[in-house]
């Protein structure tokens, strides 16, 4: 179903300053390079600024500084990117819980779910399991023994949550992620690998939104936390008694390893990681591909890794970074010797 709202509508939910036609419906939402008629578009970059001047959009939303050379119709508010992403929500066309349950679900006797729980075909629901209030729970979905899932949260198709895996509200799971496998756990015994069975859980907080094809494990013992309003992009690994804190962001790839706490805050770029057992404190962020490989409370940005160069001027730095300790200790030694 199509819905249209009035610029003046718009213009009152986000509460931005309103210049043009209040009457003026919007259809959809788009860029200013490929806007047209009775769409809305967002600058929150100089650099699309040069498409201000040719879009079609019926309506642009603008920072002040850019609003005066703007001729169009225009929603003027302070950050025109949060203000795109409050108002996205008015043209999200992907299926709300319905309140249905697929003949073809299969739902334990014991399971306790809410009136208005939505449960599509070939879904699974394990023995004690709690769904709460406006959940939606896509196809091919399974939900292992004393699970419980928040009011609002929803998982898309063919998601696998294992046993014992405590879900808030709002949370969002995208397609094939798995909540809850057992960590990697093993004891070597005279070259022989021995499982330690992962005898903890997993909890999730809420209005935490996790991507596609992400793994988060259960714990040895105790549970991996990931705390309230933490956002986990695609292809993320995390390990055994992992805690991720508030607000935290971790872009595709990235990886952390078991027993390593997080702090609020953070923020992971693609390929980001961190070893086990350290604590990193709040406000920290790794850029992209950097190991965070030590405990540290200092906020701020860090790096590890070497940027591109040309292959051939690579392998040369390359020889060079193994000659750095003997270059090193042959400068020391000249120091030493030039002060004698």
């Amino acid at each position: 179903m199509s819905l249209t709202f009035s610029l003046q509508e718009i213009a009152d939910h986000l509460g931005a300053e309103l210049r043009g036609d209040p009457a003026c419906r919007i259809q959809y939402l788009n860029t200013l390079e490929h806007a047209s008629e009775g769409e809305l578009s967002f600058l929150a970059s100089k650099a699309y600024e040069r498409y201000l001047c040719t879009t079609q959009a019926s309506a642009v939303l603008l920072e002040p500084r850019f609003a005066a050379a703007f001729e169009g119709a225009a929603l003027i508010v302070d950050n025109p990117y949060v203000a795109y992403a409050r108002i996205s929500a008015w043209f999200d066309s992907s299926a709300q819980s319905s309140g249905v349950i697929h003949p073809t679900a299969v739902v334990a006797d014991s399971a306790q779910l809410a009136a208005d729980v939505s449960i599509g075909p070939h879904v699974t629901i394990g023995e004690g399991v709690r769904i709460d209030a406006g959940a939606s729970i896509g196809p091919g979905v399974s939900i292992g023994n004393d699970s419980t899932i928040g009011s609002g949260t929803r998982l898309f198709s063919n998601v696998s949550i294992y046993h014992g895996v405590s879900i808030g509200r709002n949370v969002v799971i995208h397609s094939s992620t798995v909540i809850g496998a057992d960590g990697f756990g093993f004891a070597n015994d005279a070259g022989k690998w021995i499982k330690i069975h992962q005898l903890g859980g997993v909890e999730i907080g809420d209005n935490v939104e996790i991507g596609a094809c992400t793994t988060i494990d259960r714990g040895a013992l105790g549970n991996t936390v990931i705390e309230d309003g933490v956002i986990i992009d695609n292809h993320v690994q995390i390990a055994h008694n992992v805690r991720i804190g508030e607000n935290t962001a971790m872009a595709a790839y990235s990886g952390i390893a078991g027993s390593t706490t997080i702090g609020k805050n953070c923020v992971f770029a693609g390929q980001a990681g961190a070893v086990g057992h350290i604590t990193v404190g709040d406000g920290v962020v790794a850029m992209a591909r950097c190991t965070i490989s030590k405990s540290t409370a200092k906020a701020g940005s860090y790096s590890s890794g070497l940027l591109m160069s040309e292959t051939t001027q690579w392998r040369k730095n390359a020889v060079r970074f193994g000659q750095l300790d003997d270059m090193a200790r042959r400068l020391k030694k000249l120091e030493k010797d030039s002060q004698a």
